[in-house]
């Protein structure tokens, strides 16, 4: 197959043509019916040059049988039909996770490799694969090209609109197979799972303690450090945590959110409620290991407790418990 690469010619594309410009000649227009005969400077052969004028003409002429998507190339159609027939013939010998592309098994493998070949050339942070770079970039150039239909809040990243919108639609895509409990973001409900298995990644180098949530450690490590970052402006109190704000602030406010259903009384935290709830049910979910005696709260488990071992309640007992 003759390749035409010759010191005098350069061949130019356009959406109908091929033209060939002889710089000893006078230009000689190639009619679109004999672009086959004529392979291109940069892509060599003819097969290529074919492949190539798609991307001009928009032609896609081969078809998925299943859902009759369209590609200018076969071996995209072939790279698709994977999607169906859940076929992945790559598979990482490290972990075992199976690929339908070779381009994912690659960046996958880096991983493993701790191989990042892709650097920005801002800040010179390295990345494994070539998107997640030009993700990154954004951040720099504050580029934000996805924007919502709805409320027009625009995204650096595409599944960032895409969880975004499902505030406006409600969609909860993830089910609890456990309890039934759905979600709209994946990371909440993998979050959630743990619930159930009981999982906690998270461990504190201090004390060991573990924690299902990284932000949940977060917060307890204030514990250790004794820093309190969230000071009430009223009184200048510190908390660790901003929910003990949030339920101390109330105190100043005296606001009162939680209304029980039966006699509508009104407390200032839920947990408060909740013991309150139990003198209409007669609920007494703390039972005493020694005599079987139930009690609707844990702290008159506890006081109770200690006419079996003689123990003396604290000073301040009288503060543990909620009047209710």
């Amino acid at each position: 197959m003759e390749k035409c690469i010759k010191a005098n010619e350069t061949h130019l594309f356009s959406d109908l043509c091929v033209e060939t410009v002889d710089t000893d000649r006078n230009m000689e227009n190639v009619n679109d019916k004999n672009k086959k005969d004529f392979a291109c400077d940069i892509f060599g052969e003819k097969w290529l040059l074919k492949k190539h004028f798609r991307t001009q003409t928009k032609e896609k002429p081969y078809s998925c049988v299943v859902c009759n998507k369209e590609f200018s190339q076969k071996s995209t159609l072939n790279m698709h039909y994977r999607i169906h027939t859940k076929e992945k013939p790559y598979s990482c010998d490290v972990c075992g996770i199976g690929f339908s592309q070779k381009g994912n098994f690659t960046t996958h493998y880096r991983i493993h490799t701790k191989e990042k070949p892709y650097s920005c050339d801002v800040c010179l942070k390295n990345f494994s694969d070539k998107s997640t770079l030009s993700v990154h970039y954004r951040i720099h150039t504050n580029e934000k090209p996805y924007s919502c239909d709805v409320c027009h809040k625009v995204f650096s990243v595409k599944s960032s609109l895409t969880k975004h919108f499902r505030t406006h639609t409600n969609e909860r895509p993830f089910s609890c197979d456990v309890c039934g409990k759905t979600f709209s973001q994946k990371d909440d409900f993998k979050r959630h799972y743990r619930i159930h298995k009981n999982e906690k990644p998270f461990s504190c180098d201090v004390c060991r303690k573990d924690f299902s949530r990284k932000s949940n450690l977060k917060v307890h490590l204030q514990v250790h450090t004794n820093e309190k970052s969230f000071s009430c402006d009223v009184c200048g109190k510190g908390f660790s945590y901003r929910g003990v704000l949030a339920r101390h602030y109330r105190i100043h406010t005296n606001e009162k959110p939680y209304s029980c259903d039966v006699c509508h009384k009104d407390f200032s935290r839920k947990s408060h409620l909740t013991l309150h709830f139990r003198t209409h049910t007669n609920e007494k979910p703390y039972s005493c290991d020694i005599c079987n005696k139930d009690f609707s709260q844990k702290s008159n488990l506890n006081r109770h407790h200690q006419t079996h071992t003689n123990e003396k309640p604290p000073e301040d007992y009288a503060s543990m418990l909620v009047i209710t």
